[in-house]
């Protein structure tokens, strides 16, 4: 693949995004070949199987880096998506190619009556990667932007100003040596009932099922106009936004990963120099 994925999927600045223009079956940066055509989940099942190596390598350098040298760099992936988007598949699939020891996953539900108490990033701040750690956020600070307006929770003037917290935030975030990639999983509302249908049919996925997520559904206008000015408002270029086509279970995996290595590759990430003596080490382990 010779056009970066990270191009192809960011979300321009601006202060809406028209997520119309993206269709969730569309399949951006897949190579025009007869091997795709003729089979893309294959194909995209085989090009991964030389991407998974490359992460743990880049996460490897990125750990060693901090624990050995004093690096501060750690990378945040932030996944929004509508019920049923795929956040957790792809911390399955595609997060789940780390180790899991440089791993920090945080999932942000309704808050807590403790965190109703505090400003809207404090529980965020509080799950923040540390150096070297791969961090993932299933859902985010994006919630007070998307939830909270949807179901008038606040008023339209207090979350109107959060977008410029938020990019305040996510500057301070890359300021101190955060990475922050972030990434919406765009799926249509036909999928998404084909999603909650399947999970109705199937009576392990039964408490997956949650009727609330029906009553959302009658939402979906308000949510995609949400989801238009925060990903516009606050796609910045320190700290993009990228819309993944998520219809395609197999396509959004290999999307991710890419974006993923094109990050971490960007990242320029070397392992550390160590102060031993290798050949007095080798030594002296030979004599025992």
């Amino acid at each position: 693949m010779t056009t970066s994925i990270r191009d192809l999927l960011r979300v321009p600045p601006g202060d809406r995004f028209d997520l119309s223009t993206v269709d969730p079956r569309s399949t951006p940066g897949l190579p025009d070949d007869k091997a795709v055509r003729r089979d893309p989940r294959a194909w995209t099942e085989r090009a991964l199987a030389d991407v998974w190596p490359e992460l743990g390598r880049y996460q490897e350098m990125l750990f060693a880096s901090a624990k050995h040298g004093g690096e501060r760099r750690r990378l945040l992936l932030i996944l929004q998506a509508m019920d049923c988007g795929g956040k957790d598949g792809t911390v399955k699939h595609v997060v789940g190619q780390f180790n899991p020891q440089g791993v920090q996953i945080a999932a942000f539900g309704p808050p807590t009556p403790e965190e109703r108490k505090h400003h809207f990033l404090w529980r965020i701040r509080r799950a923040l990667p540390g150096a070297g750690f791969v961090g993932v956020f299933n859902r985010s600070q994006y919630e007070d932007v998307l939830i909270v307006r949807v179901h008038n929770l606040v008023s339209p003037r207090v979350w109107g100003r959060r977008y410029e917290q938020i990019n305040r935030f996510e500057h301070e975030l890359v300021s101190d040596g955060v990475v922050v990639l972030k990434v919406m999983l765009h799926i249509s509302r036909d999928e998404q009932r084909e999603r909650l249908l399947a999970r109705l049919d199937d009576p392990t996925k039964h408490w997956k099922y949650n009727p609330a997520d029906v009553d959302e559904r009658l939402l979906w206008t308000d949510y995609q106009a949400a989801y238009a000015d925060a990903l516009g408002r606050c796609s910045t270029a320190y700290a993009p936004w990228h819309v993944v086509p998520a219809d395609r279970k197999w396509y959004r995996d290999w999307a991710v990963a890419h974006l993923l290595r094109e990050t971490l590759a960007d990242m320029h990430l070397t392992y550390p120099a160590v102060d031993i003596d290798v050949e007095a080490e080798r030594a002296r382990l030979l004599a025992t």
